[in-house]
């Protein structure tokens, strides 16, 4: 079993058009969030130093526009507009894929796009009451991550980052391309550990706006992506 960073296969905010073909979903791609070597756990408390820990409370993010391609572009467009993925309930976390279309890349979004965002109330996974969406200015919470550390000089020593944003310059859509091939059960890992090693928890405990702070965080997330085949 191959595991490798996925950052190296992204293209932010590309689009390839083609025509949806009807098939039979057999595949699953799966999202494993994690810390470390451990499955994410909201009972667990997770050591960063020997003197400081980390309790992850809540973890929920949106993929949006799952795409099976070839060298020509798209061969599957996945119907459904977006998934709300919550990492405590293993039911939200896997989306079936055809198995018979002769694809060797897929594509997903880590965010809801901004035509989505202006259309309006919506429902299913996409409904305000969810918890995932700020205003019809702001627009949906793409990744919410929340949790208590000794590390946050703050009440409860909470940290809170919801990160979003759909209008220009601070458009927090990413887009990410990964190589796969038909059959594969691809398993996406989202690392919570290595994500948090890349900030200072003492200086940076909350985002709740969209901006440029979001933007970079965002980032960070991305690069904590790893495929596991």
């Amino acid at each position: 079993m191959r595991i490798k960073p996925l950052y190296s296969c992204i293209m932010i905010l590309s689009l390839l058009k083609g025509t949806p073909m009807v098939a039979q979903a057999t595949t699953w791609l799966k999202f494993d969030p994690c810390f470390g070597a451990s499955t994410l756990s909201g009972d667990s408390t997770y050591q960063l130093t020997p003197t400081d820990s980390i309790h992850i409370t809540g973890c929920r993010f949106y993929i949006s526009g799952i795409e099976l391609l070839d060298r020509t572009g798209s061969l599957w467009k996945d119907p459904a507009t977006a998934h709300l993925m919550n990492a405590f309930n293993e039911k939200t976390l896997s989306v079936l894929i055809p198995e018979n279309i002769p694809y060797n890349r897929i594509k997903f979004n880590l965010g809801i796009d901004s035509t989505t965002n202006v259309s309006g109330a919506l429902g299913g996974d996409l409904d305000p009451t969810k918890g995932m969406y700020w205003t019809w200015q702001s627009g949906y919470i793409n990744f919410k991550l929340e949790g208590n550390s000794n590390r946050c000089k703050t009440r409860h020593n909470e940290f809170q980052f919801h990160l979003g944003g759909y209008q220009h310059p601070f458009n927090n859509l990413q887009t990410v391309f990964i190589e796969a091939l038909p059959k594969q059960q691809v398993h996406i890992q989202i690392d919570i550990h290595q994500l948090i090693n890349q900030i200072d928890l003492s200086q940076q405990h909350h985002i709740m706006s969209p901006g440029q702070e979001a933007m970079d965080f965002t980032e960070k997330i991305i690069h904590s992506l790893k495929i596991q085949k």
